[in-house]
């Protein structure tokens, strides 16, 4: 690929990601369709320079995802993630082949069809949940557990049938899986707390330049090392990387700078899939059983996760939003076919029909995880089959019922100092966050705290909101901040509304929905630099006193 050929190929992509911008749709999707036309017009006919590149997106995205994640939260995570990854593969692979042979597929076609509709794709979900803002909300972090569980599977299938296609298949080789994966998680755990933060600390950190650098060069390089001689994926090579970060004291500074890369990348990475889901001429032809495929997952596989989730204890809110995760089908289906096909197990006109239900069903998903809360708003009471009586999930940590209190949502930066003042000033609060960690360290203080989503009516119901004195908001998203509004309109008596918006856009939606008062970050440090300058003028020493003490509360608080 030259350079003529990539320019011209991030003009499409950028004209089309313009394009579903303008109809608020994701970017990802208009990538997507980007890649379908440029193979339908010729202008792609080689697509393996995209995938290389595609493929550096990909695992900066699970870099940052590792980066995010605490090890301490994988004991907790990991046994939910593998009971529902693993569960819903049995499930989603038996029915998807009985749906497969009813359709007149004989085998072995229907087993690799019912194969390939099990696995989900991680890098969409993650991309979608990282611009939702919700991946380290419970759902979140189970659906991207059992997404990498579901990635570990697929490895050892595509092993096993490719073992099979040869005639060499030993079961020693999936002990063999079992000591490498024990290996990894080990070899992460003592790397991220034995070596790398002494490295950092003492050579790299003083440099940002070499910060930059070396965390670019460590992601590709575990990346590299775990899908080359260990024989895993890129997936979860990148996703080892970042975790292995995520206790430094720079995560936080490493993740910023990677991001723009990523987004970069992960252009590239959307239009190569694309690309692949251009299925030519037959498309008419395989559309009625694609359709018939793409409903299943679409609709069978949400369902299948509810009932697991549900029988494990969570509640249905929960069960329901990482359930819309699985409701698509994964590049990974589409290398099983392609390795079907080359063994003589599965026609090209089959390999092209999982392909068209990959059209469908990453599309349609897409939407559906957009708009997860306003589906679960319409049909969260009847999905109340699939909840226990006793949940699992933390509920709330309060004494009695609440009242004329101020109701504080999202309690991680922000919110955590506004926790330390109110407790100072004996004001009676209470705190909504929906990240598990976040609650049982708030849980730990005595502090009391809700765990679940504001948008959610059951915890609007039991934190007693209508009956608050005030409601601060300090998450960013308009569209949470704006159903908290819906909901105080009818009142009588109104509490006060102080939230926070990301722009002045956002921020004029909120006022004309009735907040009383909202923070804009951008304007609020230019005041609070305007505030710091007239308060010291040109006193350097009592500016320097000041930084010092505020360096003290960003390390010790």
């Amino acid at each position: 690929m030259d350079f003529s050929q990539l320019s011209l190929l991030l003009v499409i992509a950028s004209l089309f990601g313009i394009f579903a911008r303008t109809f608020k749709q994701p970017l990802l999707v208009g990538y997507l369709f980007a890649g379908i036309l440029l193979a339908a017009m010729g202008i792609v006919t080689e697509s393996a320079g995209l995938e290389n590149l595609g493929k550096i997106g990909v695992t900066f995205l699970l870099f940052l995802l590792g980066i995010e994640m605490n090890l301490k939260e994988l004991p907790t995570i990991g046994k939910v993630a593998a009971v529902t990854g693993i569960g819903q593969i049995v499930i989603t692979f038996i029915f998807g082949a009985l749906l497969a042979l009813g359709l007149g597929i004989k085998l072995p076609a229907a087993a690799y069809i019912g194969i390939a509709l099990t696995f989900s794709s991680t890098v969409i979900i993650v991309k979608l949940l990282s611009e939702k803002k919700e991946l380290a909300s419970l759902y979140g972090k189970i659906s991207v557990g059992f997404l990498l569980i579901q990635d570990l599977v697929a490895i050892v299938i595509l092993i096993f049938l490719s073992s099979l296609g040869k005639g060499n298949f030993q079961t020693g080789q999936y002990a063999l899986i079992a000591l490498k994966i024990l290996g990894l998680f080990a070899g992460v755990w003592i790397l991220s707390k034995k070596i790398l933060p002494y490295v950092f600390d003492r050579i790299i950190s003083s440099s940002l330049e070499l910060l930059f650098i070396v965390s670019i060069a460590w992601a590709l390089g575990v990346a590299t090392f775990v899908a080359g001689p260990v024989g895993f994926t890129l997936e979860i090579g990148g996703f080892l990387a970042g975790l292995s970060l995520s206790n430094l004291p720079e995560h936080l500074q490493i993740a910023s700078r990677t991001r723009p890369l990523r987004d970069f990348f992960l252009t590239i990475f959307f239009l190569y899939i694309g690309t692949k889901l251009y299925v030519g001429g037959e498309i008419f032809a395989l559309l009625p059983e694609a359709g018939v495929f793409s409903i299943f997952v679409l609709v069978g596989n949400p369902i299948i996760v509810l009932i697991i989730m549900g029988l494990l204890g969570y509640k249905k809110r929960t069960s329901f939003l990482a359930g819309l995760t699985v409701a698509q089908i994964s590049e990974f289906s589409f290398i099983l076919m392609e390795v079907g096909e080359s063994s003589g197990h599965v026609t090209k006109s089959q390999v092209s029909l999982v392909i068209l239900t990959g059209v469908i069903t990453m599309t349609v998903s897409t939407y559906l995880i957009i708009w997860s809360e306003k589906i679960y708003k319409v049909i969260g009471k009847y999905l109340s089959i699939f909840e226990k009586k006793r949940s699992r999930e933390i509920t709330l940590n309060y004494d009695m019922k609440p009242d004329n209190h101020t109701v504080l949502i999202g309690a991680d930066r922000a919110g955590r100092n506004l926790c330390d003042y109110f407790k100072s000033r004996l004001t009676p609060f209470l705190v909504i966050d929906f990240n598990p960690s976040i609650i049982a360290k708030l849980t730990a203080e005595n502090i009391p705290a809700v765990f679940g989503d504001i948008t959610d009516p059951e915890i609007i119901e039991i934190t007693n909101l209508d009956k608050s004195k005030t409601v601060i908001s300090t998450i960013p998203s308009v569209d949470d901040n704006l159903s908290i509004l819906e909901f105080v309109r009818p009142l009588k008596i109104k509490p006060l509304l102080i939230m926070t918006a990301q722009t002045r856009r956002d921020g004029i939606k909120l006022y004309e929905a009735g907040a009383t008062y909202v923070v804009i970050p951008e304007l609020v440090a230019g005041e609070h630099i305007r505030q710091v300058i007239d308060l010291y003028d040109a006193n350097a020493e009592k500016l320097t006193q000041s930084g010092k003490r505020h360096f003290d509360r960003l390390i010790f608080t």
